[in-house]
């Protein structure tokens, strides 16, 4: 697999940073929380690519992405995707989101259904007061960035990863190197954002697109039974839940995430 240079491209008052891999029918992948377009799993990218062309990009604010005033939204972020997908001629495509991704992609097709051919929810919520949050103590520790960066990493990998897996893998093995950086003002932003979202639940009957719901069993980021919601408010939806997954589903067991994202984007 061999990722493009990273290009920027003009979008509403900002310019979005992406790269590309792959040839075919376009899949956009949508990041989480805080997360820049490095964060995807390599595995993850290159079996995609054998199938799909792939188009990865940082969320205004993140990454190579620039930022501005406008207050940042669930929505805001939804009309970015759409234009950049406009900006690359695409004017349909498979779309990918994980965690506040997931979010994002529920923005996305109910707000612009044409563009949205199949839809693919990780780890996502609905939002709003139907959404089951994780503990105060889970939050406060996914948005703590003092001490080294060893010491928010070791943060973080406790919490993407169950502790009967970390007792027996060593999670730098399983990720990526991560080179792209998200200041702490932005996290601020984009966790006002998500945490504001008014969220999906009533609208989620109207999404017509084929929906694959999946979660990992063990996610105490954004517990598993967001996921049943989705799955069970979504006409048609399909929900896979990966036993001993946590909300770093597709580093653990990136073979497993494939496998059913591309049965479900080839049927």
């Amino acid at each position: 697999m061999t990722l493009s240079p990273v290009k920027t491209v003009p979008v509403d008052d900002v310019a979005l940073a992406y790269r590309e891999c792959g040839s075919g029918y376009p899949i956009v992948l949508i990041n989480g929380l805080a997360s820049t377009m490095d964060t995807w799993n390599p595995p993850v990218l290159a079996q995609l690519s054998l199938y799909f062309r792939v188009i990865i990009f940082d969320n205004r604010g993140t990454g190579y992405s620039s930022v501005s005033d406008k207050p940042f939204s669930i929505s805001l972020f939804a009309r970015d995707t759409a234009t950049l997908m406009d900006a690359l001629g695409i004017p349909s495509a498979h779309v990918l989101g994980i965690s506040m991704g997931a979010s994002v992609a529920q923005e996305l097709v109910l707000g612009f259904p044409d563009m949205v051919n199949k839809l693919i929810l990780a780890a996502g919520e609905c939002g709003g007061a139907e959404a089951v949050r994780a503990p105060p103590e889970i939050i406060a520790q996914l948005t703590d960035k003092t001490g080294t960066m060893a010491d928010v990493v070791n943060r973080m990998f406790t919490l993407l990863f169950p502790p009967s897996w970390l007792a027996d893998h060593d999670p730098f093995h399983y990720c990526p190197e991560v080179y792209e950086t998200t200041a702490n003002e932005i996290v601020a932003r984009q966790v006002s954002a998500f945490l504001g979202w008014t969220g999906s639940f009533v609208r989620l009957g109207a999404i017509h697109s084929p929906t694959l719901v999946i979660t990992g069993t063990d996610d105490v980021i954004v517990p598993p039974v967001n996921s049943r919601i989705l799955g069970g408010r979504i006409p048609g939806a399909e929900l896979v839940e990966i036993p001993g997954a946590g909300h770093g589903l597709a580093y653990q067991f990136p073979d497993r995430f494939c496998d059913e994202v591309i049965r479900f984007l080839n049927r």
